[in-house]
């Protein structure tokens, strides 16, 4: 049973086939894709393809860049700045709860020039602080600004935090670890040594496995899709001397303790 806790099925990029995404991640076994939002439009969107397809379930967050009216950057096609009201969306968030498995993406941003920072982490503390009172986990987003990150959440009440593709040094993932925080490894790990890193180095019960779709393919130029959560797998199992099926059902059972809150 295979999970992907972080993709973004409602962008663009998969307007025209996403039935085929669907039908193609069922046959893979997937069993969990978290849709996660980066603004209002989406986060109504993930709770639409959530009602839709029987797998997909709702992450709902406000992206930092999009927190501080600078538009969710990875994609041009998303560029266009929606007008966001952060207390606005924390509280759809809040009378969504319970439809939810978990907020984000959510965090911190220092990729443009002028990333208003200071103003990233209020908002980030503030839908922190939504977490901790409707007890639900954080997929959280940081780019440049890994220790930042690790800080606040080191500060705050919350336990049960995923970094998703965290591209941060090793001894911040070794911190994370040592925080009981869960990382997220994207399918670009067939491509990139920094990910297969952070696999050896971290407990394989301290991992989970996502695509950032369409993002982060493990093939060059292709557009990524949550049926490449195998491509993870294989390397997870490979690095870690296990089968795929043991690093399958060990990952599904560290999903489960976050998200949907069973000890095994």
């Amino acid at each position: 049973m295979l999970v992907d806790v972080h993709s973004h099925l409602m962008f663009p990029q998969f307007e025209k086939d996403l039935d085929e995404v669907v039908k193609r991640a069922k046959k893979a076994g997937v069993k969990y894709i978290l849709c996660s939002g980066v603004n209002h439009s989406t986060n109504v969107k993930a709770l639409e393809l959530a009602e839709k397809y029987d797998i997909v379930y709702p992450s709902l967050g406000i992206y930092p860049l999009d927190a501080v009216g600078l538009g969710h950057s990875d994609d041009v096609s998303a560029r266009q700045i929606e007008e966001l009201n952060v207390d606005e969306e924390i509280e759809f968030i809040r009378k969504n709860k319970d439809k939810i498995l978990a907020i984000g993406e959510i965090g911190l941003d220092k990729l443009p020039e002028n990333p208003k920072l200071e103003q990233q982490k209020e908002v980030f503390w503030k839908v922190i602080g939504l977490a901790e009172k409707i007890k639900k986990p954080v997929v959280v987003h940081t780019r440049k600004a890994e220790a930042d990150c690790i800080e606040i959440l080191e500060s705050s009440k919350l336990k049960d935090v995923v970094l998703h593709c965290f591209t941060g040094k090793l001894k911040l993932v070794k911190k994370a670890e040592d925080l009981g925080f869960y990382l997220s490894i994207p399918a670009v790990v067939t491509r990139l040594k920094h990910f297969q890193a952070v696999i050896e180095r971290t407990s394989i019960n301290n991992l989970l496995t996502e695509t950032d779709a369409p993002y982060l393919s493990p093939y060059a130029g292709e557009r990524n899709e949550p049926s490449y959560i195998r491509e993870t797998i294989k390397i997870i199992s490979k690095i870690k001397n296990i089968s795929e099926n043991e690093a399958e059902k060990i990952i599904f059972s560290n999903f489960q303790k976050i998200f949907l809150k069973k000890e095994q």
